[in-house]
């Protein structure tokens, strides 16, 4: 049974004097402008055309065209095997193709600070940046295009609060991509992309700093979870009407000083139902359609991240460190079955995000991290014997999927 440490709790949400200055330029809140200057390329959209030659313009600028190449690396030029890996490297500007034995392989410019990405069943990747979703193809190993976003979320920087993308995913039917965009200091946006005119056609107000984006099974919802406000907004698909639904476990209290927030979601296969996993003490499980939040007992007593699930219900967590560490654990990957039980993996340092291999026994664990304590690889976890190995891997590497 999770034990529930509640003695500590204030120094979490309402922290005092100078613990406070310093707690708040971290994950906790995200009100301030985006960090870092603005990179020397990829800044300026310009006039381009379509995969085939057509002219496609999104409603709020045109579509830039691919990159004059690729950033080369050994073996670049070769399309990629089944089981590789393509990460964001959100300190930089690319994506990175990686060999899961041997490293990063080759990479492809894509915009500015990369987030989240995810592949569509024709090989396209679809990567948020912060200046715009870039399209690329991952068998040619180019961009095939950057719309940008409809959005004003300020000037393309670098960051954890800066603005543009975070959480993205596709439709089911392919038709259509749908993006989280961040505005610094306020509310963000689902963006909704045409996949084949290449184009945003709508937006739909959502909460502050939409961390992650995820679709029903079926199509009919999508759903934005709002790191700064409590809160995931249920979008109908057909309608795009918004639906706010408050996921606080530990209550919303400390407001923007708050880190007992909301960050990454599962769709749960069985029944449609949304995991949010809360401190490795308390899994919420939100059912979209009643909003009714119901709690689970988590076992890993680490602040928790990123999360993947897989076909038959298991749910990968990461854990990226303790908050207070008198009573918290380190990092950590928590595998946890559909009955409840858990393992948990240890990782050396901090992580973000989670992939799973496409036979359910390897999980890759990505190293770049929102906050400070990043680093340029990932974790590859042996999910039977529990092994790991760390792996270079692109430029702080966030989002993660496996080709």
């Amino acid at each position: 049974m999770t034990k529930f440490r509640r003695a500590s709790r204030s120094a979490r949400v309402l922290v005092p004097g100078a613990v406070a200055v310093a707690l708040l330029a971290g994950c906790a809140q995200g009100s301030g402008a985006a960090e870092g200057a603005s990179p020397a390329h990829g800044t300026s959209p310009a006039t381009g055309t379509a995969p085939g030659g057509t002219p496609s313009t999104g409603a709020s600028g045109a579509v830039t065209p691919a990159p004059s190449g690729s950033v080369s690396l050994p073996d670049s030029s070769a399309s990629a095997a089944p089981g590789t890996l393509l990460v964001t490297d959100f300190g930089s500007d690319t994506v990175t193709f990686v060999d899961p034995e041997r490293g990063p392989t080759g990479s492809v410019k894509v915009g500015t600070a990369p987030y989240g990405v995810v592949l569509g069943a024709d090989g396209r990747a679809w990567v948020a940046t912060a200046e715009g979703v870039a399209v690329v193809d991952t068998e040619r190993r180019e961009r095939l295009a950057l719309v940008p976003y409809r959005t004003d979320s300020g000037p393309a920087t670098m960051g954890e609060y800066r603005g543009g993308g975070m959480g993205i995913a596709l439709a089911p039917d392919g038709r259509r991509v749908y993006v989280g965009v961040n505005v610094p200091g306020g509310n963000g946006t689902l963006e909704v992309l045409d996949t084949t005119a290449l184009r945003f056609t709508d937006t739909v107000p959502v909460g502050r700093r939409p961390f992650d984006v995820d679709v029903s099974r079926d199509g009919a919802e999508v759903y934005v979870t709002n790191h700064d406000s409590f809160d995931v907004t249920v979008v109908e698909a057909g309608s795009l009407r918004p639906r706010r639904v408050e996921v606080a476990p530990y209550g919303t209290e400390g407001g923007l000083g708050s880190w007992l927030k909301p960050h990454y979601a599962s769709v749960r296969p069985s029944d449609g139902r949304l995991l949010l996993p809360f401190e490795g003490e308390r899994l919420a499980v939100v059912d979209p359609r009643t909003g009714r939040t119901t709690i689970e007992p988590m076992t890993a007593d680490t602040h928790q991240h990123g999360t993947a699930v897989t076909a038959d219900g298991t749910l990968l967590t990461v854990g990226t460190g303790p908050i207070d560490p008198d009573v918290d654990e380190g990092p950590s990957l928590t595998v946890r079955k559909p009955d409840g039980t858990e393992r948990v993996h240890p990782l050396e340092g901090p992580h973000e995000s989670v992939a799973v291999s496409r036979d359910g026994r390897t999980a890759y664990v990505t190293g770049g991290f929102t906050r400070d304590g990043y680093w340029d690889g990932l974790t590859v976890v042996d999910l039977d014997s529990g092994d790991t190995r760390r792996l270079p891997a692109g430029s702080r590497p966030l989002g993660i999927v496996v080709l």
